[in-house]
C-alpha cells in the first residue's frame, strides 16, 4: 500500500531493549477534503531512510499494516494495529495533474490561405 502527504512531524531514532531494537516515527498529513494525520513507524535499518527528509516535504510512503494480539494479566484479549513504513520517496517535482504545454503564439495566427474567398452560405 502507499500513502501520500506532507511530513508534519519527524521524530529521532530511538533504541529499545538490550537487543538494540530501533524505531523512528513520522506523521504525514494527507491532502484531501478531510486531512488525516497518520503516524507511520520505521523500524531497524529502515529508520535511516528518513535521514534525507524534513518537515514540510511532500512524500509518498510504502506501508504495511500490522496487527497483533495481546492477552493482559486479567485474561482479556486486546488487539493493536500499527502502520509500518518500508519505503519513502520525495514528490517535489510531481504535480497532481500537469497541463500540456501551451502552443506557441504563431499557432493562433489566422491562416493566409483563402483570405480573398469569402463564402456566404447563410440561410437568410
Amino acid at each position: 500500500m502507499e500513502i501520500q502527504g506532507k511530513i508534519k512531524w519527524l521524530d529521532e531514532t530511538k533504541t529499545y531493549g538490550n537487543n538494540g531494537f530501533r524505531k523512528r516515527e513520522v506523521v504525514l498529513t494527507t491532502e484531501e477534503q478531510y486531512p488525516q494525520h497518520i503516524l507511520i513507524e520505521f523500524v531497524q535499518e529502515k529508520c535511516d531512510l528518513l535521514n534525507a527528509f524534513q518537515v514540510g516535504q511532500q512524500v509518498k510512503v510504502g506501508i504495511n499494516l500490522r496487527g497483533r494480539e495481546w492477552v493482559n494479566p486479567e485474561g482479556q484479549t486486546k488487539y493493536f494495529n500499527s502502520i509500518q513504513g518500508w519505503r519513502i520517496d520525495a514528490m517535489e517535482g510531481a504535480a497532481p495533474s500537469e497541463m500540456p504545454p501551451m502552443p506557441p503564439p504563431s499557432a493562433f495566427e489566422p491562416s493566409s490561405d483563402n483570405l480573398d474567398e469569402v463564402e456566404d452560405d447563410l440561410p437568410f
